[in-house]
């Protein structure tokens, strides 16, 4: 198994691999994330190659800096393991990775965000050594109004 930066020419590869497992073809969200991320510093999309195997899986990360009082740190933005290649540490060798990059980056930290119901990236994540950060997300509809 080989992680390496990603080329503008995986971007087909990543996509697909998203819509098999997201079930959403977002072909234009994919080409702009790659436009923002390969070669710019600070972010990184890294790529899983297996011998033989060829593309199974990808992961993308990128500092923050400053939001909300936060010391600069990573996130991650995204992992994906083709389902066929699951259970051989891609995904944990893509987060390894990731962190590596991101220390470079000069970050102490590594964050990300999941759905609740997302009981895979759950375990996996709690897996690679990750537990509830210092920050509470909050949300609500833009439609709503608190003077109605």
């Amino acid at each position: 198994m080989t992680i390496r930066p990603a080329t503008a020419g995986d971007c087909a590869a990543v996509g697909d691999l998203d819509a098999l497992i997201t079930g959403l073809a977002k072909d234009e969200y994919w080409a702009d994330m790659f436009a923002r991320y390969v070669g710019r510093d600070g972010r990184h999309i890294l790529i899983a190659e297996g011998t033989g195997d060829g593309f199974a899986g990808f992961i993308i990360g990128e500092v923050r800096a400053w939001e909300f009082g936060s010391n600069p740190c990573g996130w991650i933005v995204a992992i994906g393991v083709d389902p066929d290649h699951r259970v051989h540490r891609i995904g944990e060798r893509l987060f390894n990775a990731m962190c590596a990059q991101l220390e470079g980056d000069g970050v102490e930290t590594v964050r990300t965000m999941i759905a609740r119901a997302d009981h895979l990236n759950m375990s996996f994540f709690r897996a690679q050594g990750m537990m509830a950060g210092p920050f509470i997300e909050l949300e609500k509809p833009v439609a709503w109004n608190s003077d109605e």
